[in-house]
């Protein structure tokens, strides 16, 4: 039931499994036990069950039975938003430990149930196609990559392995109340659409995410040097979507008003982090810094059609430059 595209990441690195003790997290424990997969486990108590505190006992004793290192996170009470709150809460405690650890891989049990609930969502929300696919198997995170192996399995088909082979997990109660609008997507449309048309949203998922990535290689440069280099799409959405992307990629997340102000204006600082200039030339993303330059360098630049915002980072990393010059001589007509 493992995705056999992340198997190769997975045996390649040391791997940290988020770990709840529900149906998803269990089994992809014991999957990973079953390919002989090394993994250590990490655990958050919300406190807000009364079984929370059984499920931490759970993931302890799991990791004892089976020689597994075992992080465990006694969160603070949350009030107002707890959906977001404790993912905030969750993926700094998981950040955290792949750096303080040396993890190369976080590992997080979403299935193809929750995959469709977010297709869904998207969709009637209004989304382009990375927005719809907004869950890949595998992606690039800063400092780590994110992996989720379960994505073409259902719930149904998870629960029903751990039944026959007889595994304790538990049930949280609160995904039965459609009080979160998740909950309710789930409920009404999602499961219904998988007991009927499972297989076939299985094969659509596969074709979709082939797609995404040969329309992403596309457009991105291909030069390694840790900053985002693309022809400027024709379509400003399309622009958005590619820079929010990559962002992601690199750990930030672009707010709903930075978002508008990519699709409207030229030259960008982001959260005192990284700097964005669009030109009709190319779209570049680099890190934010400041530099005292020369008045030949910033001809050049515009020469070359590259924006004054990045221009500061570009002189203070001449290899980064010359890729960028050599990749915008190449785009040249005749080249």
């Amino acid at each position: 039931m493992l995705d056999e595209h992340t198997l190769p990441v997975l045996r390649e690195g040391r791997n940290l499994l988020a770990f709840s003790g529900g149906v998803d997290s269990t089994a992809l424990f014991f999957l990973l036990l079953r390919e002989d997969i090394p993994f250590d486990i990490a655990h958050v108590n919300y406190h807000t069950r009364a079984q929370s505190a059984q499920e931490a006992a759970y993931a302890q004793a799991l990791a004892d039975r089976y020689g597994k290192r075992c992080f465990l996170l006694d969160a603070e009470p949350i009030g107002k938003n707890f959906e977001a709150e404790a993912r905030r809460v969750r993926y700094g405690f998981f950040e955290s430990l792949i750096a303080s650890e040396g993890y190369d891989t976080l590992l997080t049990a979403h299935q193809l149930d929750d995959r469709l609930e977010w297709l869904l969502m998207q969709l009637c929300k209004g989304a382009g196609l990375p927005e719809l696919l907004g869950m890949e198997s595998v992606t690039a995170r800063a400092g780590y990559t994110l992996v989720r192996p379960l994505l073409g399995s259902g719930k149904s088909e998870l629960r029903s392995w751990l039944d026959r082979e007889d595994i304790l997990y538990f049930e949280d109660t609160s995904n039965e109340s459609t009080r979160h609008l998740r909950n309710r997507y789930r409920k009404q449309f999602a499961a219904p659409l998988l007991e009927a048309y499972g297989m076939g949203i299985k094969k659509s998922f596969a074709y979709l995410a082939r797609d995404a990535q040969t329309l992403a290689g596309s457009k991105e440069a291909a030069i390694d040097t840790g900053i985002l280099m693309a022809r400027t799409p024709q379509n400003r959405p399309d622009l958005m979507r590619m820079v929010d992307r990559w962002l992601k990629k690199e750990g930030y997340l672009l707010r709903r008003g930075e978002k508008e102000r990519v699709l409207h204006e030229d030259e960008l600082i982001l959260g005192r982090r990284y700097a964005l200039s669009i030109t009709p030339s190319c779209t570049l993303v680099t890190p934010s810094c400041d530099a005292v330059m020369p008045k030949s360098f910033k001809e050049a630049c515009r020469k070359l059609g590259i924006g004054p915002n990045v221009r500061p980072y570009l002189y203070a990393d001449p290899a980064t430059f010359e890729a960028v010059e050599a990749q915008l001589r190449a785009w040249q007509p005749g080249a």
